[in-house]
């Protein structure tokens, strides 16, 4: 076998950059790919993950709204919140490189690990989500940026002319303004992506020297007052003190109350007059939005700072060595953040008041050696922040398309251009960028964000998870810094802080995340990525199948465990419908024997067809496992799948078998809309559609059963079952069975719990006769079966004379209800006088029972005809007791037609034989 075909070399987490195959994941999947080679990867893990990282996670927060922070919230709850919100990503951040260490990953950020892990549903809404995070966080900095224009530029309402502020201000023109940002990242995007990446640096080291200038400023500049200016024509003075401890000690705490309940605001605005709600110290107002500020409102403002991590992970593709890079790189850049965040918020509370903090977010340019630096770097940032979020969401968006998990709705998205750039993703972000500008002011809509951005990491860290509790042997990552602790521990904050930042965007996106699911789940979207889900389950059941004990078993809690012999699903799709209601939560295999011998073929012919018939257990909807072998007979087959089938204490303890009879069954595959061809919307989402199966299985040209083995191997089949001390059943008349929803409230399920061959030899009260009882109640119990009645038959023979017969029935029938009382079974009793058929079966009949004497055809046809007669036309199913098969062989096909007899004409019928007890009358 060539390394190109191998499945054991399909290592790679299918992870690609902008939603196409690289060569050597094409070569992996056995497509073609027409491509001059690989491309370059020329980044290090600097330029392709720190430099990236670090200017995604620093934008517009770090300029602009660090005086938000400490302003509203104070020292200590500003370091609360940063500790918190950096153990969030840290957490993320260890997911994120364990899952990126597991194999080559060719880019596409969180979407790619996200889908490629949990599977399309779970993948799919997760990155829509993500991707709807970046559109928001787009809008975001674009509105920062207008904002950092207007506090420089905007004109100034209060009428002092300044030549420098003529923009005008106001809701209108900030959105044209935010749209003209907008259109300029449009443009940019348009071009390509490489504009960006190629000046990612220089923005960086025009970001370092800001920083530099900022942490400077603080030493080198002397005290001074600010005066701030805000559009109500009011005057605000600020003050900058210079690192002084006084300054520290009126900055420790909030100026807020740590949770206000939205339901005190309006009151608080009605009894409290403005100038004494804003010299409070429990409640603190941004007077950009209005809106009054508490702890949650603060952190997701101070949250949207620290996000960006997903930076290095998408530029994987052009890593030199990108399984080294992604980990070192992101934690780097996530150190670098954290530290650069916690300076300037212990310098900004020893240097600033508090006014000057809260009423001028812009407060860097004011104190700084050289303020227009200041606005370089806002400006800086910001635009490049836009570009970023623009460009990676219009690649999120391509792989949402391509991988065709939302239909039409994101059809435009597929469109590129001649050099790859996928154009129609860029112009369907930009529009819901626009709508986003709407908002117009940045801390309105960065709650929006954080939730978002937070679900996705909870995303992560439970792919994460899941990998990690599902043991699959290929999860082998070479970044081990983490464990399921931490990725629980990881999706729990992100849960927690999202619903503490607003309850009402986290149940929102929970919402939206659910029909998402829905939806993606219902389209029956298939993939060739792995379902964890599956690798879970199985870890699951193995450990579960291992508790469960066979020597645990007791007869309280016994339930049918069915294997159901198939010679053809043509022609018994209605038995096995009718199994699949009888096996009440039980187990259900649909077995099937190949007749041949391995020896003399070239390859196992059984593996081929198991996709077949599980899509027929699909199209038939019904909870069957199927187990197939390849064996020189049909009864050693049927020995082979008794022995093996099954698992631990999952193993079948009943064997059902159609009816031995030359009968010509009908074709359920003409009859069932559901396998008709050319039924594009039904068809099996792995491959195999009502067309194949049409032609896989083959049509019905006459008696099955006499060609495929004799009467006596028949025969010898049900004496195996029961040597195996399993249970059997034999079906005959089902392709005439009425469903009980299609036949109306007034039809039974009858039961004839006494050997009607040997009625001397039995009774109503031994294993067998209540094994009857017992399997005719389970099929009461299925919901399809409750409309029926259940209708047990007692032949009695009246003996004696002066009228003692009728005590005797009385007698009996009084028994029956009472045995009956105790099983909690309710059913309608009916005594049968079988004097006139007892007659016919000879004085002797016990002795005849236990010899096996032949039965005369006169006693079969009366007994029949009284079944018939007593049933009626209102009998939807009969249960009839089996007497066990004769242990001479040359009996064995007398005992067939003595059988046959019996139930000739009488439709859809069951001849049971248990040897389990099955019934109690204990608690």
């Amino acid at each position: 076998m060539t390394s190109e075909n191998s499945p054991l070399l399909h290592y790679r987490l299918f992870s690609v950059s902008d939603g196409a195959l690289g060569p050597a994941d094409s070569a992996l999947c056995g497509t073609e790919t027409i491509t001059a080679g690989p491309a370059p990867r020329k980044l290090s893990t600097f330029f392709g993950v720190v430099v990236p990282t670090v200017l995604s996670m620093f934008s517009i927060v770090l300029f602009m709204r660090i005086g938000f922070v400490v302003g509203h919230a104070g020292l200590l709850q500003s370091l609360l919140m940063l500790f918190v919100a950096y153990a969030i990503i840290w957490l993320t951040v260890l997911s994120v490189c364990a899952i990126s260490t597991n194999g080559a990953v060719q880019g596409g950020g969180a979407y790619f690990m996200i889908s490629r892990t949990l599977g399309p549903e779970f993948g799919g809404s997760i990155g829509l989500m993500f991707y709807l995070a970046n559109v928001c966080a787009c809008g975001v900095y674009v509105l920062g940026l207008v904002e950092a224009v207007l506090d420089i530029f905007g004109k100034d309402t209060s009428g002092i002319s300044d030549p420098l502020r003529a923009l005008p201000q106001g809701y209108g023109y900030n959105f044209l303004y935010a749209s003209v940002v907008l259109l300029l990242c449009l443009s940019v995007c348009l071009v390509g992506a490489s504009i960006y990446s190629q000046a990612s640096f220089f923005i960086f080291i025009v970001v370092l020297l800001v920083l530099l200038s900022i942490l400077l400023s603080f030493v080198a500049v002397g005290p001074l007052h600010v005066t701030i200016r805000h559009g109500d024509n009011t005057t605000i003075i600020g003050e900058y003190t210079g690192i002084n401890s006084t300054t520290l000690h009126n900055n420790l705490h909030g100026m807020y109350r740590l949770f206000i309940p939205l339901t005190s605001y309006s009151v608080i605005l009605n009894h409290v007059t403005l100038s004494r709600f804003l010299s409070s110290a429990d409640y603190s107002l941004d007077y950009t939005t209005g809106n009054l500020m508490n702890f949650a409102t603060v952190f997701a403002v101070m949250f949207n700072g620290c996000t960006g991590i997903m930076a290095g992970c998408n530029m994987s593709g052009e890593l030199k060595q990108p399984s080294r890079a992604i980990p070192i790189g992101t934690i780097i850049a996530v150190i670098i953040t954290f530290f650069v965040y916690l300076i300037l918020f212990l310098m900004t509370s020893l240097t600033c008041n508090r006014t000057l903090l809260k009423e001028d977010y812009g407060f860097f340019r004011s104190i700084n050696i050289w303020s227009p630096f200041v606005l370089i770097g806002v400006y800086a940032t910001s635009l490049s922040a836009s570009m970023s979020t623009l460009i990676g969401a219009s690649r999120i968006l391509h792989a949402l398309a391509k991988d065709d998990l939302f239909g039409i709705l994101l059809s435009p998205a597929k469109l590129v251009s001649k050099g790859g750039n996928p154009w129609g993703a860029v112009v369907y972000t930009w529009f819901l960028v626009q709508l986003v500008l709407l908002a117009g002011k940045l801390n309105t809509i960065a709650g929006i964000v954080t939730v978002f951005y937070l679900m996705a990491y909870a995303a992560i860290d439970l792919a994460c998870l899941a990998l990690e509790w599902a043991s699959a042997p290929n999860f082998r990552p070479t970044f081990r810094l983490f464990s399921w602790h931490s990725c629980l521990l990881g999706i729990l904050s992100c849960l927690v802080m999202m619903f503490l930042i607003n309850p009402a965007y986290a149940s929102g996106s929970i919402v939206l995340l659910l029909l998402l699911l829905g939806s993606i789940h219902f389209r029956s979207s298939s993939s060739g990525w792995g379902y964890i889900s599956q690798a879970l389950i199985f870890h699951q059941v193995r450990k579960y199948l291992l508790l469960l004990d066979v020597r645990k078993e007791h007869v309280k809690f016994w339930r049918p465990q069915i294997l159901l012999m198939v010679s053809n699903p043509r022609t018994s799709c209605q038995l096995i419908k009718f199994i699949n209601d009888l096996k009440k939560g039980g187990l259900f295999i649909m077995g099937h024997v190949e007749t041949g011998d391995l020896d003399a073929l070239p390859s196992d012919p059984v593996q081929i067809h198991y996709s077949f018939w599980l899509s027929l257990v699909d199209k038939l909807n019904v909870k069957a496992f199927v187990d197939l072998t390849l064996c020189p007979s049909v009864r050693h087959g049927t020995q082979q799948l008794l022995r093996i089938t099954g698992l631990g204490g999952m193993k079948p303890n009943m064997l059902v078998l159609g009816f031995y009879d030359d009968a010509t069954p009908d074709d359920f595959f003409l009859q069932d809309p559901a396998f008709a061809p050319g039924l594009a919307p039904q068809d099996d989402p792995f491959g195999v559609d009502a067309t194949s199966l049409q032609a896989h299985f083959p049509p019905v040209r006459g008696p099955e059963t006499p060609h495929l083995l004799s009467a006596k191997e028949y025969v010898a089949m049900i004496c195996d079952a029961l040597k195996m001390h399993k249970n059997i059943v034999l079906a005959r008349g089902f392709p005439s069975l009425a469903r009980p929803e299609n036949a109306g409230s007034g039809t039974y399920i009858d039961v004839w719990p006494l050997d009607l061959l040997r009625p001397q030899a039995s009774a109503y009260v031994d294993v067998c006769s209540l094994f009857l009882l017992q399997m005719a109640c389970i099929l009461n119990m299925a919901a399809s079966w409750r409309r029926c009645r259940l209708r047990v038959f007692l032949c009695v023979e009246s003996r004696g004379s002066g009228g003692n017969g009728g005590n005797s029935w009385i007698a009996a029938e009084a028994k029956f209800r009472e045995l009956l009382c105790k099983l909690r079974i309710s059913a309608a009793i009916r005594v049968v006088a079988w004097n006139s058929v007892a007659a016919l079966r000879g004085q002797n009949g016990v002795t005849q029972g236990l010899s096996r004497e032949p039965i005369s055809t006169e006693y079969l046809t009366a007994a029949n005809r009284v079944v018939v007669e007593e049933g009626g036309t209102d009998s939807a199913v009969r249960f009839f007791y089996l007497p066990r098969p004769p242990a001479d062989a040359s009996l064995h096909e007398r005992y067939l037609e003595e059988l046959e007899a019996l139930t000739e004409g009488l439709g859809p019928t069951l001849l049971i034989h248990g040897l389990t007890p099955v019934t109690c009358t204990e608690l």
